[in-house]
């Protein structure tokens, strides 16, 4: 019938979600974040019966890709570069990011957890004198695991 309540068997939305900096104890409005994956590299161990050999193939150590985040340039906002900026070798201020997939209400629906994440690049916006477009600049970074959970 029409007006009744729709199963909630719908994959989620993914445009409305929240990013948070560690210790910058902010929350950063980006347009996109990327690079959510990890990866366990397989193993091939040989093995022998008493009459051939064959591979076992076993998890090896897990890999995660660098996470990419991209968002509008505003006046006055060089935190992303000050923290690039203090990387030294052996000296690297590394932050816990957080970021959250949220329902209509603002709640978070499932949390990634970035540890130790620190700026391998970023890349300034491309500049074009006959285009009307928002300035958009790339953070991209380097991490030491990602965690998913349900919820905040």
């Amino acid at each position: 019938m029409a007006g009744e309540a729709q199963d909630n068997v719908w994959p989620l939305p993914k445009f409305y979600f929240k990013v948070s900096l560690g210790s910058q104890d902010n929350t950063v409005a980006f347009q996109e974040v990327s690079g959510l994956d990890t990866e366990t590299q397989p193993i091939e161990y040989r093995h022998s019966d008493s009459k051939q050999f064959s591979t076992i193939k076993m998890p090896g150590i897990v890999k995660s890709g660098n996470v990419t985040l991209k968002k509008g340039i505003f006046v006055n906002d060089n935190n992303f570069w000050k923290w690039y900026d203090a990387i030294k070798m052996n000296t690297i201020k590394r932050e816990t990011v957080v970021i959250q997939l949220l329902d209509e209400k603002g709640s978070p629906t499932m949390t990634w957890t970035i540890a130790n994440a620190w700026p391998t690049k970023i890349t300034g916006t491309d500049m074009k004198s006959d285009a009307n477009e928002v300035a958009v600049e790339t953070l991209e970074l380097a991490h030491e695991g990602l965690t998913i959970a349900n919820g905040g």
